[in-house]
């Protein structure tokens, strides 16, 4: 089996579960305890037999299970996601995701690249250097940042933000850390960024730095688990047999270390890396609350406050897009990084 059949069978085995998880999430939401027409109803109209069916014609529940559940996978299937019922009422749901979602992945790519390229060169250094003043401190850096939850990193990091600004502005007596003193500082840490600007350098400095607070906290619990999986990664690749006969062969050091130590190495991360994209995905619904950046996260939130169900299903569909997606891409990093991927029986 060569590469590209490999890859192909991938993408053939992603439908099932694609189809899975949009069943599961139409049972969860549409059979489930909450019925979703009295959520688009107030409190005295639940009570009006005639409001109650127009909600359910409304929303297509007066048909039966099985060809409402057609007519909805049948939507997904070509991404017609309807229109929202409470939040943002009458809109477009194709026309949010298109004006949430880039908020969401310029803060996923940051907060994955900070985790990448501050993490794994990291572990690999403790790795490289095992038993050493460097390698304690460096796995006892990333067991912190392993340890402290997102929301509060958030808010911590907030209020010390805040507060540098205050000292910037040379306010040194409004350093009792008060809120109100702190909160009007926040707006140039926290907000959406504007990506209508990446085309220029100063527009792409600008939506970089208003996302990277966030991206810090969002990647930080990633980057301490990578750190410690590249470093034990390390370990185990040092003491291999292979590697006993490159230096036996007289390998130069450089390239015992490039070539064959850490490239081998890389092999276990390929899915701590993308397993950690998928908690990404649910720690930007709070990351992006917290800092108020209107992403697909912070949508989903607002939808699931507000009890706007059928948007909450839409959106959790989107997400089962987005994981599969990470997987297909973790699937072409294997093929990449490990040549014998993909030739099972060749």
């Amino acid at each position: 089996m060569n590469k590209l059949k490999y890859l192909g069978k991938r993408l053939l085995m992603s439908v099932p579960v694609v189809w899975l998880g949009a069943s599961m999430t139409w049972f969860i939401i549409f059979m489930g305890p909450v019925d979703p027409a009295s959520r688009l109803l107030s409190e005295g109209q639940t009570r009006n037999p005639a409001a109650y069916e127009a909600a359910q014609i409304q929303l297509g529940l007066n048909q039966p299970p099985l060809q409402h559940y057609l007519d909805w996978m049948s939507n997904l299937a070509v991404f017609d996601l309807g229109q929202t019922w409470l939040l943002y009422q009458g809109s477009n749901v194709n026309a949010l995701i298109l004006d949430f979602l880039p908020r969401t992945l310029w803060l996923g790519f940051w907060s994955v690249l900070i985790a990448v390229f501050v993490g794994v060169p990291l572990g690999f250094y403790a790795g490289m250097r095992s038993n050493t003043a460097s390698d304690y401190v460096a796995s006892m850096g990333g067991i912190v940042w392993r340890a402290m939850p997102n929301f509060w990193l958030a808010i911590m990091l907030l209020t010390v933000l805040g507060s540098a600004y205050t000292l910037a502005a040379g306010d040194f007596f409004a350093l009792n850390l008060d809120w109100q003193t702190i909160g009007p500082n926040l707006d140039s840490i926290s907000g959406s960024p504007d990506l209508s600007r990446l085309d220029t350098v100063d527009g792409f400095l600008a939506a970089t730095k208003k996302v990277l607070p966030a991206a810090v906290v969002l990647g930080s619990a990633s980057m301490g688990n990578e750190m410690r999986i590249g470093r034990t990664a390390v370990l185990e690749v040092r003491n291999e047999d292979y590697i006993d006969l490159a230096k036996a062969k007289g390998v130069s050091k450089r390239a015992l270390v490039w070539k064959h130590i850490l490239r081998n190495a890389l092999v276990p991360l390929v899915p701590i890396i993308t397993s950690e994209a998928f908690l990404l995905i649910g720690g930007s619904v709070l990351v992006e609350t917290v800092f108020g950046i209107n992403g697909i996260g912070n949508l989903f939130y607002q939808a699931a406050i507000q009890g706007d169900l059928p948007l909450v299903g839409t959106l959790m569909y989107v997400f089962i897009l987005m994981i599969v997606g990470i997987n297909l891409i973790q699937d072409l990093l294997y093929t990449l990084i490990d040549p014998r991927v993909g030739l099972e029986g060749s």
